[in-house]
């Protein structure tokens, strides 16, 4: 088996089996190993306690023979990567913490200094706690838990990718979910490691789990969240060098990594983004001259101006990606009233206005469709219909006549999406309807006139 490949592909699989299927019983368990048997599986006892004591037996040797690296042959390796299979059974899981599994395997990641082993070791441990009673037991386990938080500063993906899965089962679990949160407040590093995984890694299911760990931390703990938008300069005790690394900056790399590979992981960071601008914190880091708001304003500018740049594809991507575009036009819409403050009054772009007139007049379009074929339209499509004309109405608000006048020429503005624009702005944004009927009357007499007889006072 060859160690070095990629857990990506391999433990997403093999290390999280679908709940309805067992792994095939470890060599020797027979239908008359009954009194042998774990529970109500065919697994034996036996051979899983002479697995793991010899689990126990070559970490020891190791560690008073050599000071080398540790190597576990291919039997090895593959006997507990059957363990961690196992483990996805609750009654298995049960019997390991009977035999004092969690002890054992916290020893052999202290120990080892085997990449693979570690990632075996936690994989195993990541299984067990898909149950709350054994999530319950490994999270009381406070040597455990120190030991499983320091991990996320280990240089191997596959390790770190198993500690994020560990992590985010256990604050997934309402019952245990304080208590790693206390823990993961007590130390700074866990921000600092997981922001270098962000801003530094390409690992794409690792970034994934990342940055679900991430959003259900922020998610759980607001306090948390400030905290974490604030760079923390490293004392002059520490001699960790990732503490200053900025948050905003962090997840704006990840998403640019994720951007075409993975869609659910952009919808992910998206998400935190998205919470990022509910708090004080968020905003003040997003408005700052130095920081990177006016960076992440241009990225979900072009990410979706070219996702809804074809006319002929807009139906499908609107339908496939009304998730994440909910997301980048909320977050777009917070960072509009930025502007100021990043010394730019109106960088709107003009491709980014006629996107938002596409999405909306897209909207009236399969509104009218559903209304005569008597269909519901879809919650987020509404939802994205709803963002966007409050997005428009805040540019609508203070829209130049130049621009308008651009718009016409390019295009960009037509009779059609006009009369859409002013439908989603009646009869919540009066102000920013008045303001562009009022601007079109200078521009296009013609238009403005449209819209008096179609919209009359």
């Amino acid at each position: 088996m060859d160690e070095n490949r990629d857990v990506a592909e391999d433990h997403e699989t093999s290390s999280s089996p679908p709940m309805e299927r067992n792994p095939s019983p470890p060599p020797g368990s027979t239908d008359e190993d009954d009194v042998d048997a774990i529970g109500d599986t065919v697994y034996s006892k036996h051979w899983l306690f002479s697995t793991l004591t010899h689990l126990i037996q070559i970490v020891a040797k190791h560690s008073e023979d050599s000071a080398d690296d540790l190597q576990i042959t291919d039997e090895e390796e593959e006997d507990l990567c059957k363990v961690w299979d196992m483990a996805m059974d609750k009654d298995v899981a049960g019997f390991l913490l009977e035999f004092k599994a969690p002890d054992i395997l916290l020893g052999v990641i202290a120990k080892s200094r085997c990449p693979r082993l570690t990632e075996i070791c936690v994989g195993i441990l990541g299984n067990m706690a898909c149950f709350p009673d054994t999530c319950l037991t490994l999270s009381q386990n406070e040597a455990l838990g120190e030991v499983l938080l320091l991990l996320f500063a280990d240089s191997d993906p596959p390790t770190l990718l198993e500690t994020s899965r560990l992590m985010l089962t256990c604050v997934s679990q309402e019952d245990v979910s304080s208590l790693w949160l206390q823990r993961i407040r007590r130390h700074a590093s866990v921000r600092s490691n997981l922001l270098f995984i962000m801003c530094s890694s390409t690992n794409i299911h690792l970034l994934e789990k990342v940055g679900e760990l991430v959003d259900k931390l922020f998610d759980l703990d607001e306090e948390l969240m400030k905290t974490w938008v604030v760079p923390h300069p490293a004392s002059e005790e520490s001699e960790e060098s990732n503490s200053n690394l900025d948050l905003v900056t962090c997840l704006l790399e990840a998403t640019k990594t994720l951007r075409s590979e993975s869609p659910n992981g952009l919808e992910t960071y998206l998400h935190v983004v998205h919470l990022l601008t509910t708090v004080e914190e968020g905003m003040l880091a997003f408005a700052s001259p130095e920081g990177t708001g006016k960076a992440l304003w241009n990225f979900l500018s072009d990410l979706v101006c070219e996702d809804l740049s074809h006319t002929e594809e807009l139906m499908v991507q609107l339908q496939e990606k009304k998730s994440v575009l909910f997301l980048a036009f909320a977050v777009l819409q917070t960072l509009y009233g930025c502007q100021d403050q990043w010394g730019s009054s109106d960088d709107t772009s003009l491709s980014l206005v006629a996107t938002i007139l596409r999405v909306i007049e897209f909207h009236y379009k399969a509104e009218d469709e559903s209304t005569e074929k008597d269909e519901v339209q879809d919650e987020h499509a509404q939802n994205l219909a709803e963002i966007t004309a409050e997005f428009l109405a805040d540019i609508c608000s203070n829209i130049s006549q130049e621009t308008v006048s651009v718009l016409l020429k390019k295009g960009f503005l037509t009779e059609k999406n006009c009369l859409s624009a002013a439908s989603s702005l009646l009869p919540h944004f009066q102000n920013s309807f008045q303001h562009l009927q009022s601007v079109l009357s200078e521009v296009d007499p013609r238009l403005a006139d449209v819209m008096r007889k179609r919209f009359p006072a």
